[in-house]
């Protein structure tokens, strides 16, 4: 019997994560998501994950910690044997949103942290992994999908940790593809636009605003349902020869209009 493709979701019991994890257990992928809350905290998302049939196990890992994130690939090997799809979707927004003059160094190392420098050598550990697979077998079929965000290419001038974090997740994602190309591991980054989850909604007042105004061409709130189609047709291979590739599920903010 042929063994499920398994992926592994960070941030993927709640919001954007949850989408994504949802949609690969959908696909038929066997699942690893990791989140810095109690398994008990998370017993209604693994629930509803189960429903489609598949293997989820919950490991707790905050990917700001180095020895966390060791922990995180360790339990992936001994639960699973196996890796075909990393998601680096976990991230946190600044605890409060200040102005460039006013923010915090204790903020950016914070959202640096968990936002870029997690992601970057989570991704290296697990390359090395994907790499082994691949010199043992030929047909192995791995990729690495960042999630990042418009804000790598947008500003907002309170909450600056947060773009530089992002627009450093999409570099990473260039030379990560660059990198393990010679395998054939594609490396993708997915940005969100403006996304309903817990993360904002703290700005709802402001983005339902936004979004009246015309914002954008596709007036409403993007779904993690939105985001999750997209990573999902990434996981399947079905854009296979297009590594380092930007897809952006934004409802075309960056639609240029007159």
């Amino acid at each position: 019997m042929t063994q499920a493709r398994v992926a592994l979701v960070t941030g993927g019991t709640r919001g954007i994560g949850f989408g994504i994890a949802d949609y690969l257990a959908r696909e038929g992928f066997d699942l690893a998501v990791c989140g810095r809350r109690e398994e008990e905290a998370t017993a209604e998302a693994l629930q509803s994950l189960r429903r489609h049939g598949r293997e989820v196990v919950y490991c707790r890992c905050d990917v700001a910690d180095r020895a966390a994130r060791e922990a995180l690939v360790r339990s992936v090997r001994d639960l699973f044997g196996r890796l075909h799809v990393l998601v680096n979707n976990a991230g946190i927004a600044p605890p409060e949103r200040r102005d460039l003059l006013e923010a915090s160094e204790d903020s950016f190392e914070a959202v640096l942290r968990t936002n870029l420098q997690g992601p970057y050598f989570l991704t290296q550990s697990v390359a090395r992994w994907m790499i082994d697979e691949r010199r043992a077998d030929a047909a192995f079929r791995g990729c690495i999908i960042n999630v990042s965000s418009i804000s790598a290419t947008t500003v907002s001038v309170d909450r600056g940790e947060y773009c530089i974090a992002k627009a450093g997740l999409a570099i990473a994602t260039q030379l990560w593809a660059a990198r393990l190309g010679e395998w054939d591991i594609p490396v993708y980054d997915v940005r969100p636009g403006i996304v309903r989850t817990d993360m904002t909604a703290a700005a709802e007042a402001k983005y339902d605003r936004l979004i009246a105004d015309g914002l954008l061409v596709q007036p409403r709130w993007g779904l993690p349902e939105d985001v999750g189609r997209a990573v999902a047709m990434l996981a399947r291979s079905d854009l296979a020869y297009s590594t380092g590739q930007v897809l952006v599920i934004d409802g075309g903010f960056n639609v240029r209009r007159l």
